[in-house]
Formats: C-alpha cells, sequence, structure tokens
C-alpha cells in the first residue's frame, strides 16, 4: 500500500484549483533552496547530490485513474528517487470542475508545473506519466519553460496530439492511409466520449469498479488484484471523459509545431488499444533526444508491468546524471545506426560444439556480446576464438548445467560481472538411446538431469533476474522432434524433450507479464556431435561404438547442420516465434501429432529407428 509510505501531503494550488500532491521517500530537497544548492546539484553523482538530496521523479496519471494509478510503481522508485504524485484537476481529491475549457491540456501543463514548483523549487525534476498524463507532459515538455524545469520524460501509452494529428495530416496526404485508419479505428470510443449524453450511456456498464477491474485486468493479462481504484473512481470516470472534448477535435484538426529539447523515452505497449505503435513514427522529428522501448503489453502497463516502468524511468535518470547510457537504454535510442543484436547480452549454455557455437556464432554476427559456458572448457574456448576472431565479444565459463548450485553460481557471477541478459539460450544437451529396461535408473535421470534440469536451472537462475528487471527478453529453450514423437528405444531423451516442451509452455504464460518472451525449439534431424555421443543402453562398448558411427554418417547424409538451426533461434528471437519446429520431418511430425495421435502412436509401436 503506497499509502504507507507516503512522507508527506500537501495541496498546492494553481489559479481556483487546489491539487492533492502525494511524496513518497527522502523529501529532503523539498527544503534546499537557492543558487548554493543548485550547484552542489550539478557537480552530485546520477542518484543523491553532495548533501544527500534525491532526484525528483513525478507521476503523473490519464484518464479515468487517480494517483493511485501508480501504487506498484512507487515503491519500486522511492528507495532511491524523492516521489510525487498527485490526483490531476477534475479526479480524486482534487477540485473539480463542470467546465469543459478547464480540461485543455494547456491548464493540465500550468498545473504540473505548479506542482513541480512546490515540491522541487530549486532543481529539475523528472517525469513518468500515463494515457492522457503522458498527453498533458508532452504539453509541458514542447514549451519553452520546460527547458531547466524537466530533466527528463518517459512517456507511456499516451501521444502528444498535435504530434498525432501532423502525423495523420501528412500521412493522409501521401496516399498512405492505413495507419491513421488503424489508430482511428482504435480510438473509435473517444468519439463517444466527446457526445456527452451517448458516451456516459453507452460505458456505463463498466463504470463499477468491479467490472472496470476485470475489464483492465483482462485486456492487460493481468490480475484484476493489481489494480488500484481510487474512492471517487465512478466521479473520475465521468467526469474525465471532458478531456476528451475539450482537446481531441482541436488539436488533430489544427496540429502546430511542437519542439522539445527535454530528453524523451517513449514506452510503447504493442497490445495497446488505444494508442498504436505506428503513431509515434514521427516523433523524432520533434524531438532532440529520443529513446523509444516496445513491450508486449496492454494499455494500463503500471498495473502489469510495474518492473519495467520503474526500471526504464532509474535507466534514464541515472544514465543522463552520469553521461553513461547502460547496455539497454543505448540501444532504445532513436537515431544511431546499429546491427540488430548489438548492445545485447546473449547468455548460451552448451556452446563448445554444434548448435550452442553456431548460435553463438549467428548472434555474434549481429552485435551481440555472448556470456558462452560448456562442461568442457577448453571447447567453449575454442568457441570464444571464433567469435573474436570475427569480430565479436564473448567470454567463456565451465558449468554442469545439471549442477542447480552451480548453475546458481554462475548466474550472480555472469550477473555482477555483465548484466542481466537479454536473451538466455539453454541449449545444452545429451543424447540417449535404448529400450526403456535397459536403461538403468540412473542412466535415466542423468539424461532428465541435464536436458531437463538444465534448462530448468537455468530458467531460474537467470530468468528471474529477467523477470525482476522488467526490461522483457528472451528465453530460448532446446526441445526437440522427439518432445511429440512417440519412440520405441528413446524414452529418456523423449521424454526430457516433452518436459522442456510443457514447461516452456507454462513458463511462457507466467511471464507473459513480465515482457519475457519464451522460444521452444524443436530440431529434427540434424547433425551434430550430440549424435556420436549418444549413449546405447544393452550394448557392449564395441557395440555401441558402431551404432554411434552408423547414425553419424546417416545424420551427416541428411545435410543439415546446426547452422541452419542457430538461423531459426535468431528469427524466432526476431519474430518472437513462441514454438519452432526445425526441420522438413520436424513440421510434419508437430502436424501429425496434433491431427492424427492416434496413427502416430500406431506407427511408432511398429517401427523400430534403431
Amino acid at each position: 500500500m503506497t499509502d504507507q509510505l507516503v512522507t508527506a501531503e500537501r495541496v498546492v494550488r494553481n489559479g481556483e484549483f487546489d491539487l492533492a500532491v502525494y511524496e513518497y521517500g527522502d523529501s529532503s530537497a523539498v527544503s534546499r533552496q537557492g543558487p548554493e544548492a543548485v550547484a552542489e546539484r550539478d557537480h552530485a553523482g546520477p542518484r543523491e547530490t553532495a548533501h544527500g538530496d534525491r532526484e525528483t521523479v513525478v507521476l503523473v496519471h490519464g484518464w479515468p485513474d487517480d494517483h493511485h494509478l501508480w501504487d506498484r510503481v512507487v515503491p519500486l522508485l522511492a528507495d532511491r528517487y524523492h516521489v510525487v504524485t498527485y490526483d490531476t484537476r477534475g479526479h480524486g481529491r482534487s477540485t473539480r470542475t463542470d467546465r469543459t475549457a478547464d480540461y485543455r491540456i494547456s491548464e493540465y501543463a500550468n498545473d504540473f508545473f505548479a506542482v513541480a514548483d512546490a515540491v522541487s523549487p530549486d532543481r529539475p525534476v523528472h517525469v513518468l506519466a500515463h494515457d492522457w498524463g503522458s498527453v498533458q507532459m508532452w504539453e509541458a515538455v514542447c514549451e519553452d519553460r520546460a527547458d531547466g524545469r524537466i530533466a527528463s520524460f518517459t512517456s507511456v501509452s499516451g501521444p502528444n496530439l498535435d504530434h498525432l494529428g501532423q502525423w495523420i495530416r501528412d500521412k493522409m496526404a501521401r496516399g498512405a492511409a492505413w495507419g491513421p485508419i488503424t489508430q482511428l479505428a482504435s480510438s473509435w470510443y473517444t468519439f463517444l466520449f466527446m457526445t456527452p449524453v451517448v458516451g456516459k450511456v453507452a460505458f456505463t456498464p463498466l463504470s463499477p469498479a468491479p467490472v472496470w477491474k476485470r475489464f483492465v485486468g483482462l485486456i492487460n493479462e493481468t490480475s484484476p488484484d493489481n489494480i488500484k481504484l481510487g474512492p471517487e473512481f465512478h466521479r473520475d470516470f465521468f467526469d474525465g471523459m471532458r478531456i476528451y472534448r475539450a482537446n481531441i477535435l482541436q488539436r488533430l484538426t489544427g496540429p502546430r509545431e511542437r519542439h522539445t529539447r527535454v530528453p524523451v523515452q517513449l514506452v510503447i505497449a504493442r497490445r495497446d488499444i488505444a494508442v498504436r505503435p505506428a503513431s509515434y513514427e514521427d516523433t523524432p522529428r520533434w524531438t532532440r533526444t529520443l529513446f523509444r522501448r516496445e513491450v508486449a503489453g496492454g494499455h494500463w502497463l503500471p498495473y502489469s508491468h510495474p518492473e519495467l516502468l520503474a526500471t526504464a524511468t532509474r535507466e534514464l535518470i541515472d544514465g543522463l546524471a552520469s553521461g553513461e547510457l547502460p547496455r539497454t537504454l543505448r540501444r532504445a535510442e532513436v537515431g544511431p545506426r546499429r546491427r540488430s543484436f548489438e548492445d545485447q547480452l546473449v547468455v548460451i549454455s552448451g556452446a563448445g560444439s554444434g548448435i550452442g557455437r553456431e548460435t553463438a556464432l549467428a548472434f555474434a554476427r549481429r552485435g551481440a556480446e555472448l556470456v558462452l559456458s560448456d562442461i568442457n572448457l577448453d571447447a567453449v574456448k575454442e568457441t570464444v576464438d571464433l567469435v573474436v576472431a570475427a569480430g565479436g565479444t564473448a567470454h567463456a565459463y565451465a558449468l554442469d548445467v545439471a549442477d542447480r548450485d552451480a548453475v546458481a553460481e554462475h548466474a550472480a557471477t555472469v550477473l555482477a560481472a555483465h548484466g542481466v541478459p537479454d536473451i538466455l539460450v539453454n541449449n545444452a544437451g545429451v543424447g540417449q538411446a535404448g529400450g526403456f529396461f535397459d536403461t538403468t535408473p540412473e542412466e535415466f535421470d542423468r539424461v532428465l538431469g541435464i536436458n531437463l534440469g538444465g534448462v530448468v536451472n537455468g530458467c531460474r537462475s537467470f530468468g528471474s533476474a529477467m523477470a525482476e528487471r522488467g526490461l522483457g527478453g528472451h528465453i530460448v529453450n532446446l526441445s526437440s522432434m522427439a518432445a511429440y514423437t512417440p519412440q520405441r528405444d528413446f524414452s529418456a531423451y523423449s521424454t526430457s524433450k516433452s518436459a522442456v516442451f510443457m514447461f516452456s509452455d507454462c513458463l511462457r504464460t507466467e511471464l507473459a507479464g513480465k515482457g519475457v518472451e519464451v522460444h521452444t525449439i524443436c530440431p529434427g534431424i540434424v547433425h551434430t556431435n550430440i549424435v556420436s555421443n549418444t549413449r546405447f543402453a544393452g550394448l557392449s562398448a564395441d557395440d555401441e561404438a558402431a551404432k554411434q558411427q552408423h547414425f553419424d554418417k546417416l545424420y551427416r547424409a541428411r545435410r543439415y547442420g546446426p547452422e541452419k538451426v542457430a538461423e531459426h533461434i535468431v528469427r524466432a528471437v526476431e519474430r518472437g516465434r513462441d514454438i519452432v519446429p526445425v526441420t522438413p520431418e520436424s513440421h510434419l511430425q508437430y502436424r501429425a501429432q496434433r491431427f492424427a495421435p492416434g496413427v502416430v502412436r500406431a506407427v511408432a509401436a511398429r517401427v523400430k529407428l534403431i
């Protein structure tokens, strides 16, 4: 509960409007004024001034919310910053009005400057704003008085209306109408809001707080329990509709030239039902410094992705203050040309050979920094040498992925030395064949420990850090065509890969709200050294060696190498593909198992492959 974190409450007056303001964390900056404080600030570090004063972050809500919109974000910022929220005019405990003119965004911008002057009189503030709060802040940052008053602006799901109007006009003039049409279709409800009686009647069924919570939870793929509404929600819901009538037509039909020198960070939800990502296409035209992050989320990110917003805000504040942008922010900067995975950290297990090595080289060619591990340290060092020879950057580690404690220790080392990975590839695995009753319990457990346990251990140790960071990312788990292909004499191997398949499906659902995508790769017949090293239960050493040589020749003749699987892995990350069968037989078997499982089982019972 953010109510328990409040260190101060105040009322800020702007003209005839009283604004309810709430402060959290260290508010000592409020009492420091004068040129001496400014001079001390300018020589301070990125987080605090020389006298312990913290940067001030003002959070601005939109419709139909009040300051409680930020209840899940405030605790993530208040330990490091002086955080301020407030109820905008016509909402919450602030002054209400039934005059439509009072809802113009220029008036909201004036309110913001009044709040900023009250809570941080001697130093600029950083701003995180959502929905109409973001629209209001676009108005503010494009004014001359924003210079030296607003240090940064993180905008979430709220465009500059002038920029949007100019974008629509330019697109239509060039005959490229599809983008504006899709945006107008997404904004259909605004036309109802601009008609007083119609809007109220049409949306009354959604106005009860429990109904609204369920609705927002559904479209944002988050629990209704994560949605906190203020005690005046029902009034805010209808009174706040006036902001649409006061601004939409005026700004879209008569857009102004609006530029800003304030550094801007766009956080764009790809599944936003109100604002299409394409509507920000021309934003670089109006900004001097722009960062753009996209996340697979819905419109109300403060409810569903609080960690993402807190981390993005922290990185911008600290990066601007120190002059050293973190890797994740560098790749979000709009303007510099970069390779597709430049400024991204990729962690790959089993990278000493085969698919792991080729995947490392594929990401390295696209600019990624690599952390590579393998149980064979000499082999993974060879991979690092290949990456370096190709002009890339890589680091080698010895790792037994079946050892849970070793993986946890490895992850701690990597996080401390290199940071949180953007892409995790759980590739390490072993082959095994032979009848179930010929396979010893120890051998069965060994296969499960490496093929399944290695994936679980990697996801637990690295995935948790990725989720906590909140900036999204990708987890790639290597399964197999064997996951959905019942076969004689492959019980241990197929069971392990089938478990990886289902584990990935379950993890994908859990991480969706964190923006971390999970990709399941299912190779078919691919020639790697896993074939020549496959153990065959129930055979003598000589017979096992003969089997290994025989199947190695067959797989080699297939002429499908690990480099092709690596390209599928890269494309899965680039295109957001969940399940990726690799090779024609893997595709065919995936569909056969789904549509004719009885036939697949019948064939498996009658055909012996080894």
